[in-house]
């Protein structure tokens, strides 16, 4: 009994591989925008570069149709981990979108950062790029796949992973015109001016609250594997007040791809974007 007791206390929280997956991302493929086909797209504009996003229309997906919009950022590229989780830090990488609609009833995009290179711009997968070209892209981005594919601008939720979940400040709050563009939040695993050692330029607390000034009260699911304390004292330090819903995800992984498991933190994580979008 006292060795069942050791063995349970030492076993740590459950890798993901220990619950299957009841859901397979789509892979990117270069093809025309169809119903339930995840697709390499390109904005106006931007038809000279290396820069492009993937854009996913659901299964019952329909000429005419409204469909609430889920806009992804992804993880850093580059990272591997003791536990194998690896991230690329591509667009067709990203799995968040994909888990939380189930592949209907939601138009999904995973945006690009852009790195400008020379006179080649291309997608960064680490970091930021350039702010204001990622800026750009992402209003711009936005506003032609609501117009083109029935996107409904007054229900468009950012959601992120890892750098993408900073990204959602960081990015989606750097400026008043971009920061309207969004219903609500998502955001997985790190939190924008949670921690202050990233090294690149408005890491600082100060910089950070600046932009989380710009929520204005609108809802927020935070997420983290293991425990979200951290998250939610720091948010409690800065004083802001919002619809902060906290969530931790059981698993030791970093990892976007809880969300493609049945497990009661992706019910709840639905339950969440459907109050959002209800209320």
């Amino acid at each position: 009994m006292i060795l069942l007791l050791i063995a349970l206390t030492t076993q740590g929280p459950p890798d993901l591989s220990s619950v299957p997956a009841d859901l397979a991302t789509p892979p990117m493929v270069n093809a025309e925008p169809a119903a339930g086909k995840r697709v390499k797209q390109i904005t106006p504009g931007w038809e000279e570069t290396d820069v492009h996003h993937a854009l996913y229309l659901p299964r019952d997906w329909k000429p005419g149709g409204r469909f609430p919009v889920i806009v992804e950022y992804a993880g850093n590229g580059g990272y591997k981990n003791a536990f194998g989780d690896v991230s690329q830090g591509t667009v067709e990488g990203s799995n968040l979108g994909y888990g939380l609609s189930g592949g209907e009833g939601f138009i999904w995009i995973c945006m690009p950062f852009v790195k400008p290179s020379g006179e080649q711009k291309s997608n960064a997968t680490t970091w930021w790029g350039d702010v204001e070209e990622t800026k750009t892209y992402c209003r711009k981005t936005v506003a032609y796949v609501c117009e083109k594919c029935g996107g409904d601008p007054k229900k468009v939720i950012l959601a992120g992973f890892s750098r993408g979940a900073i990204g959602c400040n960081y990015i989606g709050l750097h400026d008043d015109e971009i920061a309207k563009l969004w219903r609500g939040f998502f955001t997985f695993s790190h939190y924008d001016g949670q921690i202050t050692g990233w090294g690149y330029a408005g890491a600082d607390r100060a910089s950070a609250l600046e932009r989380l000034k710009r929520l204005q009260g609108r809802p927020q699911f935070i997420s983290m594997e293991k425990s979200v304390d951290e998250i939610r004292d720091y948010l409690k330090s800065t004083g802001i007040e919002a619809s902060f819903t906290f969530q931790p995800i059981r698993f030791r992984n970093h990892s976007d791809q809880w969300v493609l498991r049945d497990v009661p933190e992706r019910k709840a994580a639905r339950e969440w974007l459907r109050k959002v979008l209800t209320n």
